[in-house]
């Protein structure tokens, strides 16, 4: 053990817990980057936390850097001399490993995995490992019960004294599609309580999060979404924000650079969000198509199994919908366009783009006929009254007003480049994927008016000069970046 004294390094670096020593003091100890250490500071705080090395000399023999995070968490002052010890690296390593080596996890081996995940006991590599072994050698049914009842116990919840709980979740891959939006002014509207947390954007222009945050606050604490809840019959929130499932946010960082996305990850994943806001119905859609996750039929509903299977021992009643994913739902590609795309559907609006609001339509259906507030076959109709009448209007802006209305301005970014069409012809394909692509480039969901408003969908039929998208950007260096992608990679005329 040595003592060394404190240096704020003015940087955040998310919730782990990080210091850096100079590379003689890390020799003395025999410590390499990554290993961890013991740090404390008197009778006042300690904490484990890992190492980085520098031979910088900015930190010197006798410091410690400490980044914000870290300094807080210790209760550092100037002046003050820490202890640094080695510290043992947590078991939960050896059952990653055990999983590596193919081995099925227990109960409680899984439940000290995510234990530490939560604690930021183990770092990024590590969790990295955890989600590439459980992609290798997958979770058995049993395993993805544990994983996601695991989840839940280690994040915050919300309990509702209500019989009937709803709600959705798609597993994404198709740009717009802000059902949502749609279903939860719907169904609230008719009495039934659905806390609706929702996710921002990874690598898409837009996650419901993004576009409801145009509209209104998305980050609510826990205690204040309750009350909402309460009061309105629900919410579109950003599940993020209330440490619900926090476990599960931390594994999507992991799998996001090499794209994975181990199966019963997946389920556990979608589920345990559920599950800690006390879901007791709930559709899931699946769209099916070359661009999405999930690319035939076939494959939708063998996943579908499992999803009414998991849901079934986690004691939800859970129905699939099998989607089209081919081309985006609704014309607007990005935050302020889709929010307008979801206001022009509440409202009715002749120019509202008719395949989200009949898909909304359609999943507010389902979701009545579900839970036992419509008969089959009737669900459907019930929530196009809703929707007509003016009725989920209504109930959207007592939504947004028990959040918090935004200040934002429902106004595309201004500079814009109109892309034609080079041929006369049917559009028999619209590259999804791209128009994503694009509407990122354009700099969504950063900036919020920018992106891709679609003025031809599949099956349309178009003449050379017409306007297939438009590109909208805030910042009009943004234009340039997506003169480089050829149209008829984008749309496929014949």
């Amino acid at each position: 053990m040595i003592k060394l004294i404190p240096t704020r390094i003015p940087i955040k670096v998310g919730d782990k817990y990080i210091v850096v020593l100079n590379e003689n003091s890390a020799q003395k100890l025999d410590l390499h980057a990554g290993d961890r250490v013991l740090i404390k500071n008197g009778k006042k705080a300690e904490i484990r936390a890992l190492l980085d090395v520098t031979e910088n000399g900015e930190i010197r023999d006798t410091q410690i850097g400490l980044y914000i995070e870290t300094w807080e968490k210790l209760k550092a002052k100037r002046g003050d001399r820490l202890s640094i010890s080695v510290a043992e690296k947590p078991i939960s390593i050896l059952y990653i490993k055990d999983k590596l080596k193919g081995k099925k996890l227990t109960k409680e081996q899984i439940d000290e995995i995510i234990k530490d995940v939560v604690e930021e006991d183990l770092s990024d590599v590590e969790i990295s490992y955890f989600v590439a072994a459980c992609y290798i050698n997958k979770l058995s049914e049993e395993e993805t019960v544990n994983l996601t009842k695991s989840i839940v116990e280690h994040g915050s919840t919300l309990k509702f004294d209500k019989k009937i709980v709803v709600d959705k979740h798609c597993i994404g891959g198709v740009a717009g599609n802000r059902t949502t939006m749609i279903a939860v002014p719907i169904l609230t509207a008719l009495g039934l309580t659905m806390p609706k947390t929702s996710s921002r954007a990874i690598t898409s222009p837009a996650g419901t999060a993004d576009t409801m945050e145009v509209l209104c606050n998305v980050t609510v604490p826990g205690p204040k979404l309750q009350e909402i809840a309460d009061k309105v019959g629900g919410f579109i929130a950003w599940g993020g924000g209330v440490d619900l499932a926090a476990a599960d946010d931390k594994m999507i960082r992991a799998r996001h650079p090499l794209s994975l996305d181990p199966e019963g990850m997946l389920l556990a994943s979608i589920m345990a969000k559920k599950h800690s806001v006390s879901s007791t119905h709930v559709l899931i859609d699946i769209p099916v198509g070359k661009q999405t996750k999930i690319k035939t039929r076939a494959e939708g509903k063998r996943l579908a199994k499992k999803f009414t299977s998991l849901g079934k021992k986690l004691g939800m009643v859970v129905e699939v919908m099998l989607s089209k994913g081919e081309e985006p739902v609704g014309n607007g590609v990005g935050p302020i366009l889709e929010a307008i795309d979801v206001m022009k559907v509440l409202k009715d609006k002749k120019d509202a783009p008719q395949d989200l609001k009949q898909k909304g339509i359609e999943m507010s259906g389902q979701l009545l006929e579900l839970c036992g507030k419509a008969k089959r076959g009737k669900g459907e109709a019930i929530a196009r009254k809703v929707l007509e009448s003016g009725l989920a209007y209504k109930q959207m802006m007592r939504i947004i007003k028990a959040q918090g209305e935004s200040k934002i301005k429902l106004i595309p970014g201004k500079y814009t480049m109109d892309i034609l069409a080079k041929k006369s012809g049917k559009i028999t394909g619209l590259n999804n994927r791209l128009i994503s692509h694009i509407a990122r480039t354009a700099g969504a969901p950063k900036d919020k008016g920018a992106g891709v408003y679609i003025h031809k969908k599949l099956k349309d039929t178009v003449k050379a000069g017409e306007v297939l998208y438009t590109i909208h950007a805030d910042v009009e260096e943004r234009l340039k970046y997506s003169e480089e992608y050829k149209i008829n990679e984008v749309y496929t005329i014949k």
